[in-house]
């Protein structure tokens, strides 16, 4: 999500709240607070793990029931600490899948405002490390990956046995059957290479797209080579005002912000994310972990 900014914060003295008490009430400034302590410290930390079954018609029968947790927009910074990375992870794992997929924005970065993650990049990627001893973790990278220092956020992902997408093709194999994993490099940031994605894949092979940024499917589904693209980015716009939507929604997130769709004959699905970028706060748009359990169209 884009940058805001922000006026210095001025200082409120005590004589300062008891006459706003005076004027507006104190029960209106306790509720105000209660509001505020919600979205900041409640739902940001309710996570909820989505489950989504999907029919794929070019799903071989060897991987119908293959599950594939998707996680996206940790943003390793000062809201989210490894500790609760950890819990997150162990969530994950938790849903026994036989896929891990990372969707990008690994760490909370902004132009100017650079901050070192080497420690936390250091103990992030032996916390992977311990899932991808188990089973196959891969990723692709996020606009706050390149903004940070995408060398360095994939280098300490590969040190934690992640397989890392740039423009690239993983296949899953069972016997002699083959589903094909490809991954995005991040379109925000123009570093996608599609073309060179497409001419890896089989043809009439089965496929799903990893991709950072969720609008990218009308970019992909017309290639006809992905049943599936599951993404991150929008958070699902943080802050979701009922009946009226998310307000503010990031480029290349505001057309398949949050959910399941439909883009011509592949799914698009956009996971809301586990972290946040600022305003550090969330209303109606938990974060999420997704269950992905994907059948065979064939009898």
């Amino acid at each position: 999500m884009s940058q805001a900014t922000f006026s210095q914060r001025q200082r409120f003295s005590r004589r300062d709240f008891l006459k706003v008490a005076t004027v507006l009430g104190l029960d209106t400034i306790l509720l105000a607070a209660a509001g505020v302590s919600y979205i900041s410290r409640v739902e940001p930390t309710w996570l909820e793990v989505r489950q989504v079954r999907l029919k794929l018609p070019r799903l071989l029968r060897a991987f119908s029931g293959l599950r594939i947790v998707q996680l996206s927009d940790i943003h390793i910074g000062p809201w989210m600490s490894l500790e609760r990375v950890e819990e997150i992870l162990q969530t994950a794992m938790a849903q026994a899948p036989d896929v891990i997929a990372l969707t990008g924005d690994f760490v909370l970065a902004y132009g100017r405002r650079k901050l070192s993650y080497q420690s936390e990049l250091t103990q992030f990627s032996e916390l992977l490390a311990r899932l991808s001893r188990q089973i196959p973790v891969l990723a692709v990278l996020g606009n706050h990956d390149h903004w940070y220092n995408a060398l360095e956020v994939r280098t300490f992902l590969e040190r934690g046995g992640v397989q890392v997408l740039s423009n690239s093709v993983y296949a899953l194999e069972r016997g002699s059957s083959r589903f094909y994993i490809a991954g995005i490099d991040d379109a925000y940031e123009h570093k996608d290479n599609l073309e060179a994605v497409v001419y890896q894949l089989p043809e009439q092979a089965g496929a799903l797209l990893l991709s950072h940024v969720p609008d990218f499917a009308d970019l992909s589904a017309p290639t006809g080579r992905f049943d599936l693209q599951i993404s991150g980015h929008s958070h699902g716009g943080q802050v979701v005002l009922p009946f009226v939507g998310p307000p503010i929604l990031p480029q290349w997130g505001q057309k398949y912000f949050s959910g399941l769709y439909q883009v011509g004959n592949m799914f698009q699905y956009t996971n809301r994310g586990v972290g946040m970028t600022f305003p550090a706060v969330r209303f109606n748009c938990r974060p999420e972990i997704t269950l992905f359990t994907l059948e065979s169209a064939y009898v």
